[in-house]
Parts: C-alpha cells; structure tokens; sequence
C-alpha cells in the first residue's frame, strides 16, 4: 500500500497498551521446571454425576472470573485509555456489544448485533440488524448508534480511528448498516478485524461529549446493550448484574448465571488458589503447572485434555534490531534461530503450555490452519540445534572465536555484548529471556538480560531504542496471519520514529505488493500461495525468531459450581472469554441440576 495506511496508527498504539496491560496482569506468573503428567485425568474436569455446588445460595448462582482486572476500576468507558473489566476490548464482552464476531476455531464470522456480515460486492458490505436490538435502559439502539460510533473516529482520536485509512462511508438504511470501502487502499481484512471487536456506543451519551472529552471521559454509570449491566465495584471487586430484558434472548438464549463477579487479586498466586478451591469459575491468567489441579481430584480443566493444553494465538518472539552491526547479518541471525533452546523455553518459561515451535508466522492450528504448510517448514526451517549455530556462525557468517570465547565477525565486529529487554514483572517472559541469553552465550554470542518497566520497554522498542526485545506481534484474529505478516515484515517508522509495528525495522521491496495481494485476494488456494511467499521470505531473512506458542487468552475452570464448559469434544464456543467466547454464559450449567 502507498499512503497513510502505512504510517503508524492509533489502532496500533493502542493494541500495544492493551498488550502491556494483559503483560502486566500476568505478574507474578512464575515459572515452571517439571512436566505434565499425562493430561486431564479428570477427563474434562468434572465434579462427578450427584454432585453438589461447591458454592450454594447467591454465591452459587453467580459466576466469578479473574485474571482481567488487577486495581481499582478508574473508567467503564471502552474509548478510554484503562477500561475496566466488562469494557475492555480484551475482556468479557458482557456489557459493550460489537456487530459481528469471530472464531478463532475455525475462522468464521459470527453475528452479534448484526445478524450477518453480507458482502454485496467488493466495496459495499450490509450488516442487518438483529430484531429488537436495545439499550439495557430499555431504549432502542439503532443503526444511527452504529453510525454515529464509527462516525466520531473522524473527528477524535479513538483506538479504532484508522478503520478510515480503508474505509469510505458508514451509513443508516433503516436497521440495516451499509459499509462501503475504499478501493484504494483496499483492506476489507482490516475493516472486518475493526467490525469484529469496536463495541458499538450509545449516542445518547456519547453524543453530549466534545472530541476532546471522549477519550477523558470515564463514564463510570456506563449503558450498554450486553447480557449483563454493571451493578456495583470498588476496590476488590466488579459486579455486573443479569439485564433480564436483554433483547438478545431470542437469539443466544437467557444467560444462567445472575451476576458476573470479577474479584480483583493482588498477584496471580491469589487467583490461582480461588480456582482451585472452586472460588472462581473461570481465569485468564498464566497458572504454572495447571495439571497439578486436576491430579489432586480439582474438578479443573482447560480447553485440550492433553498438552500443551491451550490453542495456540500468538507467538512471543525474539526481535532482531536488523540496523545494529552483527544483527544485520542474516547469517548471524540464523545462527541463533537454530542456537535458541526452544524445548526449554516450552518445559521451563511456558509450562508445557507451548507446542513444538516452527519456523513459521502462520499458527499451525486452528483459523490459520488452512494457509500453513509442514514441508515447507521442515524443508527451508530451523530447529534448536547448537551444533548447527556454531556451524553456521563459522562457515556462512565467516566468525572465528575471540580468546574470551565469543565470536567476531571477519570485520571486526564482535556478537554482543547485547541486551534483550522485555518488561520486569511479566515473569514467565522474563524466564524466556534469561533461556535465550543462557543459549547464545552457550554458541559464543554475548547477550545478557534486562527487565525495564513495561512502559519504558515498549517506548525504547517501539523507537528502536534496543539491541534484541521479546514481545508478541498481531495474535489470532478476522486478519490474520496478514497482521502478522505486516508486523513482521512491513516496512515502519525509522529508527528514532515510534513504530507501531516492524520494531526491528526490517525492509524487502517485494513486501509491500505481496501483502496488497493478500488483503485483496478471496481466492483461498491463491492466498495461500501469497502466505507462502511471505512465510519463506521470513524464513530467509529471519527478522525475528518465534520463541513460544501462548493463546490468545488463557482459558481454564473449575467445574465445581458451574459445568459444560467449551472443550475440544464440546467445542460450541472457542476458548476465549471475549467474542464469541460469552457464549459461555449461556450454555453453562448449574452442578447437579
């Protein structure tokens, strides 16, 4: 693409905060050193045939999540910079509602508020709405909200304001929304992405706020149109109550708990003991060694039997600064691709919780599955292999071993000493990092870890302030793996210029046309070949080293109240807890009923 399109956007800044954020609501998240036994020996995490709830009275027709909210509430408002829970765009939607939304299972768009996304022709898009959509005041929400919602991202600086780079007009037919897109740039992956997670806004509200207020405001007696309506928060925890006039009824049905209490924990620790006593239903956090729960006779489970236990949805990676002497030698840098202990960072960083890792940007399971090709990967990929490093630093990167035992480049450049960063805190990264420096050192290239806070890491990675950084690229979504591709491999802001994506400013000519083609194509064979192209250029040139699998969200619970919870046999809803993941709400059944 030739234009604003692709200049740093506010949509990428903010996925990058909700990034830090969720990093941080990982604190605390300890590593692990032993490996899983041989899976869910509860066979799904069952409380047993006659079981009673652990939880009885109000307590037990309530459903208790945690590992989304770590401090006091400060705004409700999805525009603001620290939504709480239950506003969040990487919460629970129970409260916003968007108009479609999208399984990562197996990459279909589901309706929410629309009833469907209808593709007229390449340009114009219908979003019907669905019958009796309303306000939890009982007030009629209307396309014109829809409009209106989209409409005030031209004027403020909203989190979804690039939706304008690609798209041309939003307008009212009746309760039908027509999208029209641009034809240049012509992005209808990113306009879907955008249509799948911004929360649709009532006017009535919004309507009264100047730009300048809208991202201040916090909105703290927030209206929405979701299954549930905020009833009380403080300092320990949120409560959401069940909207019993919830115009949704009809479509996905009555939601079975009365309430929806998030608990708001001071460390992971704290949460992992209230899922395993049963005092929480459902978590999204980082828990080490998940399966000592369900051997101990926990009625806790996950999403796989098996391991690693979670569907993968991102890949944390090992980014190269490719404008620093030595990294910008790709033989250099695919030599610690090989000298990377994969195996370790999986058993020890990620607890099992991370399949066997390929060189791939293309997650091997799931909606992305389709486009990914095992013979490739095994053909032109690397694995851990330090004999291999060493091979390659010697023969194809033409290093010889200084007397201090690190290698130097035949122009004098020595490997190292480099620092890789990744934010303090987010513990389970950190082990990740401390792994890869123990690897390179082993290969004889100089890196130590450094662990900033996450607001100072990102800063220096994203102005490219940094020799080596660990952080995630786009996760699983309605545009992936092209906002991965563009991530990694897209030409961004120059050195000294926040970049939104491409930290290690990477650059190929052949780059830019490819993903054009992707964005535009709808032929599935054909974009797979497109993928294809992009994948083996990451291969060759290695900007960056995909050092674990991590799922999106993580998704575990305890059956001890509530059952029929999501699994790979019962899978009506994938393992997410937004999106099409409140679906939970409304298929889960009381223990013993």
């Amino acid at each position: 693409m030739s234009n604003a399109s692709w200049t740093p956007t506010r949509r990428g800044f903010f996925g990058l905060a909700a990034a830090a954020t969720a990093g941080m609501a990982l604190s605390a998240c300890g590593s692990a050193t032993n490996t899983p036994g041989g899976g869910n020996t509860t066979g799904g995490g069952s409380a047993g045939n006659g079981a009673k709830p652990i939880r009885s009275g109000a307590a037990g027709d309530q459903f208790f999540i945690g590992g989304m909210q770590w401090g006091a509430p400060v705004s409700f408002s999805p525009l603001n910079a620290s939504p709480a829970f239950g506003a969040a765009a990487n919460g629970m939607d129970i409260m916003y509602e968007q108009l479609i939304m999208f399984n990562q299972l197996d990459g279909k768009i589901e309706g929410r508020l629309a009833k469907e996304l209808k593709e007229v022709d390449k340009t114009t898009w219908e979003l019907p709405l669905q019958d009796g959509t309303k306000w939890s005041d009982g007030s009629d929400l209307t396309a014109e909200d829809v409009v209106f919602t989209f409409e005030l991202a031209k004027e403020a600086n909203v989190g979804y304001a690039s939706i304008w780079t690609y798209m041309d007009s939003i307008t009212a037919n009746d309760r039908t929304v027509v999208v029209k897109l641009k034809e240049t740039p012509y992005n209808p992956l990113l306009v879907r992405d955008f249509l799948c997670w911004v929360g649709i806004l009532p006017k009535s509200y919004y309507g009264k706020l100047s730009p300048a207020d809208l991202t201040k405001d916090a909105n703290m007696s927030p209206l929405g149109s979701g299954p549930y309506m905020l009833d009380k928060y403080d300092a320990t925890q949120i409560v959401y109550k069940r909207n019993d006039n919830y115009w949704g009824k009809s479509v996905f049905g009555e939601a079975k708990p009365t309430h929806v209490v998030h608990p708001i924990f001071k460390a992971n620790n704290d949460g992992d003991l209230k899922l395993e006593s049963g005092e929480l239903d459902g978590s999204q956090q980082f828990t080490a060694q998940i399966w000592k729960m369900w051997e101990k006779g926990k009625p806790v489970a996950t999403f796989l039997k098996d391991k690693p236990y979670y569907l993968p949805g991102s890949m944390p990676s090992l980014i190269f600064n490719v404008t620093k002497k030595g990294l910008d030698n790709v033989a250099v840098r695919k030599a610690i691709a090989y000298a990377v202990n994969y195996p370790d960072i999986a058993a020890k960083a990620m607890s099992e919780y991370s399949g066997e890792m390929q060189a791939s940007q293309i997650l091997p399971q799931g909606s992305e599955e389709k486009f990914y090709d095992q013979a490739k990967v095994d053909a032109t990929g690397w694995k851990y292999d330090k004999a291999k490093a060493i091979e390659i630093l010697e023969n194809e990167a033409k290093a010889k071993k200084g007397s201090d035992g690190i290698y130097v480049l035949e122009d004098g450049t020595r490997l190292g000493p480099w620092k890789l960063i990744t934010p303090t805190g987010w513990t389970d990264w950190n082990t990740s990092c401390e792994i890869i420096a123990k690897s390179l050192q082993e290969v004889g290239i100089d890196v130590s870890t450094n662990f900033p806070q996450a607001a100072t890491m990102i800063d220096a990675m994203q102005n490219g302030n940094f020799d080596l950084a660990h952080y995630s690229y786009a996760s699983v979504g309605p545009a992936s793996p092209w906002t991965r591709f563009r991530d990694v491999l897209s030409e961004s802001a120059p050195i000294g210029t926040r970049a939104f994506w491409n930290y290690g400013r990477f650059k190929d000519d052949t780059v830019k046309g490819l993903l054009e083609q992707a964005a535009a194509e709808t032929d599935e064979a054909k974009l797979k070949e497109i993928y294809q192209q992009l994948d083996e250029l990451y291969r060759k040139e290695i900007p960056c080293v995909s050092a674990m699998y991590r799922p999106s969200q993580f998704y575990e619970f305890n059956q001890g109240t509530w059952t029929n919870f999501p699994t790979e046999d019962n899978a009506y809803c994938p393992p997410t807890w937004k999106g099409p993941g409140f679906k939970v709400l409304f298929n889960i059944k009381k223990v013993g009923s």
